[in-house]
């Protein structure tokens, strides 16, 4: 999705009212998003938050590339030639290419997986460069989501992982899991994809593999698609577990994750002080303060798993 905005700290009187937003702000949606989506909102709740109204205080640029990696590197251009004054990025493969594109433009990680992993900044403390915001602890989450599964399922032995070879921290994300597996007398079966043509091949794959359950490494594009895969899980009679609570809400067993909407909203305050004049290789990478463990009962029922209590227990959401 695309945005655009521009911010001002103009005075908030009558003639300031008659005035147009003289500050512009970019805002380049890797993944799915709409300029209407919940994530869109809560951006604009945090600009709210610090004093700045959409059209009033600033113009926002909106991009959405909607999970096609191929549209990103256009919508970067794109959002420089607007002249904007920051631009607030999700997914890793954005903040690479607008990374790529300027060099002086401030950029914001709303949701990005690994910064440091992703040679995106020096660190989380000092980034350096043009490059701030926040990071999604990926990494740190990976092994987490795969040890729910296990105890979700405690026969658990077999487990089939969806990934695509596109995306740089899915590398990592595959070296974690297997770092992760054999603590849990887990085998792990890897299956990629690129496009949605792959989706049904993969699937093939993991009944091949006779996977007892699914490892989902999220990518906008799989996001975006997220209906066609749920499908193809649930024919399959599959377990899975998932980044973002969007798929257990529509069907996915779990999911555990940061709260995207609460990054994306906090990125608006890096914007703030961007705006105000702060240089961004001197505002430290914030990580995720609020996570989210949902548990959809009504699938566990629909494909004969039971979710241990202990586990319910601990879930933020159980839909039933």
């Amino acid at each position: 999705m695309a945005t655009g905005a521009a911010i001002s700290a103009v005075p908030r009187g009558a003639h300031a009212q008659h005035e147009a937003p003289t500050r512009r702000i970019g805002v380049l949606f890797g993944g799915g998003f709409s300029t209407q989506s919940p994530e869109a909102q809560q951006f604009r709740r945090g600009l709210l938050d610090a004093g700045y109204v959409e059209g009033r205080d600033v113009v926002i640029e909106w991009r959405s590339a909607r999970g096609d990696y191929d549209r990103v590197p256009a919508l970067a251009a794109d959002l420089i030639q607007r002249k904007v004054e920051v631009i607030v990025v999700t997914t890793t493969v954005a903040a690479m290419a607008v990374k790529r594109t300027t060099s002086t433009i401030p950029i914001v990680m709303a949701l990005v997986a690994d910064p440091v992993g992703s040679g995106l900044v020096a660190s989380l403390a000092h980034p350096g460069g043009n490059v701030t915001g926040l990071s999604m602890m990926m990494g740190e989450l990976t092994a987490k989501r795969l040890q729910l599964l296990k105890e979700a399922i405690p026969r658990l032995t077999q487990v089939a992982v969806l990934w695509s070879p596109d995306i740089p921290f899915h590398r990592k994300g595959v070296e974690d899991l297997k770092a992760a597996a054999p603590p849990l007398a887990i085998a792990l079966n890897f299956m990629s994809a690129r496009t949605p043509a792959e989706f049904a091949p993969a699937f093939s794959a993991v009944a091949r593999a006779h996977a007892q359950a699914l490892y989902v490494l999220d990518t906008p594009l799989f996001f975006t698609h997220r209906t066609t895969l749920l499908k193809l899980t649930s024919k399959a009679r599959l377990p899975a577990i998932y980044s973002y609570s969007q798929w257990a809400d529509e069907g996915g067993l779990m999911s555990y994750g940061a709260n995207s909407a609460d990054l994306i909203r906090r990125s608006a305050g890096y914007v703030d002080k961007i705006l105000k004049g702060a240089n961004p290789s001197d505002l430290p990478i914030e990580q995720p303060s609020k996570f989210e463990f949902v548990v959809n009962l009504r699938t566990a029922r629909a494909i004969g798993i039971t979710i241990p209590e202990s586990v319910l227990a601990r879930a933020d959401e159980v839909i039933r």
